[in-house]
């Protein structure tokens, strides 16, 4: 296994240049495609979320392949690599590991503990499995970092401390506008983070709440799940200037709610905006009209206040301690599955050896009886497997602990074991080549 992540989030770059880089559906896809086909690749998948971008492969070296997924990056995003490259991190095998389940537990995340995550990792090994761009490395790892997420929200009190951003931002309104159940909502968008929203403003007792989206069917199932209002397109603005909270979400490349949409027939009552969206929803001259808050992304990255700090710590210290021993499992059965080839190929080697030696013997005698033959055979197969038992437990073992592969590779040396053949026994036919 060498797994490679590519990537860049709020933690290395500003948010322009996240906005700059953010890649839709399609051409998280184009992307995943493209590196898929590299010389130093032979699975990848796309991870793109509101706040960061990042390529896992299953790289064939590491040097190529970090040089040939960078390239890949900077001609899907249209950002010059010498521009991006100060900002992307690079994590290889046992970092790439621990990186993807501490980022399945929201560790990563711009509000810590969130739980968005999962369900943007689970679109993104869907996309890759439709995309046929996954083998046997990177699909089972992402089915790990998924239960490996939920349990961190299971076992632990992981969800008691958490803030997701959308929580954030409504407690945030809350702060400015008073108790919500008076307050008129507008959920702009109608995507998975637009239904938490909405549903995030039903819990928090909101009583009037207003969805819209360019299509006006998806708008009209998120309100009706919420006991909301649809509105078309058309009236984003009366919507927005009867609002007194509005949370967006879109997947616009430019900004949909702009201060001259805004400004028009406005009053100074006090409204709050929340903007979800990467690229912005919100333009940035918004939040100077009167009695306009807006928060966006950059703003919305509270720890959890329902914890004291000495307790929030004791939480997120069990998160941790649950991915490090994840992480040291997942690595060890790995490791243990990699020795699987050369031990099936040492074992299809002593059966050739047990079937040529047989033919001598029954060349030299003939005549022996049919159930002595069968006894003799028996048992000479029955003695090579005892001998290979222990080694093969044995090299499982040391495999499970086999950093650098040097145990696979001494009993290679020893029995003199093609790597090219044992490869060949549990590599899938596409990455072969193969039709």
């Amino acid at each position: 296994m060498s797994v490679l992540v590519v990537g860049l989030s709020h933690r290395s770059a500003p948010l322009e240049l996240l906005e700059r880089v953010a890649l839709d559906g399609s051409r998280s896809r184009e992307l995943a495609a493209g590196v898929v086909g590299l010389d130093d690749v032979s699975e990848s998948l796309v991870l793109t979320t509101c706040n960061r971008t990042e390529v896992y492969a299953d790289a064939l070296s590491f040097h190529g392949a970090v040089a040939q997924v960078g390239d890949a990056l900077a001609q899907a995003t249209g950002v010059a690599l010498a521009e991006l490259t100060p900002h992307l991190y690079v994590h290889y095998e046992d970092r790439a590991v621990d990186h993807l389940f501490s980022l399945a537990c929201g560790l990563e995340s711009m509000a810590l503990g969130e739980s968005e995550i999962l369900g943007q990792l689970r679109e993104a090994l869907r996309a890759g499995q439709e995309g046929a761009h996954l083998a046997g490395v990177l699909n089972p790892l992402f089915q790990q970092a998924l239960r490996v997420g939920k349990r961190a929200h299971t076992d632990t009190d992981l969800d008691r401390v958490a803030r997701s951003l959308v929580g954030a931002g409504i407690d945030r309104a809350a702060s400015v506008l008073g108790p919500l159940h008076a307050a008129r909502a507008l959920v702009v968008g109608a995507g998975a983070m637009s239904g938490l929203a909405a549903a995030s403003l039903t819990r928090a007792g909101v009583g009037d709440l207003g969805v819209i989206n360019r299509t006006r069917e998806r708008a009209t199932r998120l309100a009706q799940a919420h006991q909301g209002q649809a509105y078309d397109w058309a009236e984003l603005e009366p919507a927005l200037q009867s609002a007194d909270l509005v949370l967006t979400c879109t997947g616009a490349t430019d900004h949909v709610i702009t201060e001259e949409l805004l400004s028009r027939d406005r009053t100074t009552r006090p409204l709050v905006v929340v903007d979800l969206a990467m690229p912005r929803d919100v333009a940035p001259e918004v939040a100077h009209l009167p009695g306009v808050t807006v928060w966006g992304l950059t703003d919305l990255t509270g720890r959890g206040d329902e914890a004291a700090p000495d307790e929030t710590e004791q939480v997120l210290d069990a998160v941790r301690d649950l991915v490090s021993g994840e992480v040291a499992a997942y690595l060890a059965t790995r490791r243990s599955a990699q020795v699987a080839p050369t031990l099936a190929m040492l074992r299809t080697r002593a059966s050739a050896v047990v079937d040529s030696e047989l033919d001598r013997l029954d060349q030299k005698v003939p005549d022996l009886p049919d159930a002595q033959r069968a006894e003799v055979h028996q048992s000479v197969r029955r003695i090579v497997d005892k001998l290979l038992h222990t080694p093969t437990v044995r090299a499982k073992e040391l495999a499970a602990h086999d950093v650098d592969g040097s145990s696979v590779a001494l009993l290679r040396e020893l029995f003199d074991l093609d790597p090219r053949e044992t490869a060949a026994v549990t590599t899938p036919p596409h990455v072969r080549g193969l039709p």
